[in-house]
């Protein structure tokens, strides 16, 4: 698999979003959901939140406008499977490349690896510091290291994780399943020709 696809670590400024219990309808509200494509999906990310917090809610503060990663809490992406939510922060502002949390609901943890963001997760008290340190030092840089299990940055290291087969996915390039049957198409050809009731591509 191509170089590019591979998600070993991501470096970026990072945006807390406090709470437990985040649930996608929160993410993506639903009356946004009625597009053609994802693009543009991003300005509408958390758009009841950032309503009702009347410009104080993160997504709103400029200081965290280049964050591409998010730090949650407790089972961050809960509610409805909607695929839209993590196609909005990922469509966010710079977009969110990767998400640390306590917990994550199954199904927003697996839309997130097959867009290749990847939700890592943390201690209660460890993503409390993290968050801290975002809002204290929102120039921080972060770095999500998915091969080592870490997250560092002003010089401080937490111990994160994430489930041996999203990683190896992430780590190998093969998360995206479209790119890989792109990458294997010779091979893809070869079986085809070989099948007694295959008649030709149409």
């Amino acid at each position: 698999m191509s170089n590019e696809l591979k998600r070993v670590s991501i470096s970026a400024q990072a945006v807390p979003v406090r709470g437990n219990d985040i649930d996608t309808d929160r993410i993506i509200p639903a009356r946004f959901m009625r597009c053609v494509t994802f693009d543009g999906l991003g300005k509408y990310a958390f758009a009841d939140d950032r309503k009702s917090h009347k410009g104080t809610h993160p997504f709103d503060d400029k200081k965290f406008a280049d964050a591409q990663i998010l730090i949650g809490n407790r089972n961050f992406g809960c509610g409805s499977s909607r695929e839209h939510a993590p196609q909005a922060i990922a469509h966010w502002n710079k977009g969110i490349r990767a998400v640390v949390a306590e917990s994550f609901a199954e199904i927003f943890f697996g839309n997130c690896c097959a867009l290749g963001i990847p939700c890592v997760t943390a201690s209660e008290a460890d993503l409390q510091e993290m968050q801290s340190l975002a809002e204290s030092k929102p120039a921080t840089v972060f770095t999500v290291d998915i091969d080592k299990q870490t997250v560092s940055g002003d010089g401080k290291s937490w111990k994160v994780s994430i489930p041996a087969e999203p990683r190896a996915a992430l780590l190998e390039g093969n998360w995206n399943t479209t790119a890989q049957l792109r990458s294997a198409q010779k091979e893809i050809a070869q079986v085809a020709a070989s099948l007694p009731y295959f008649n030709g591509w149409k």
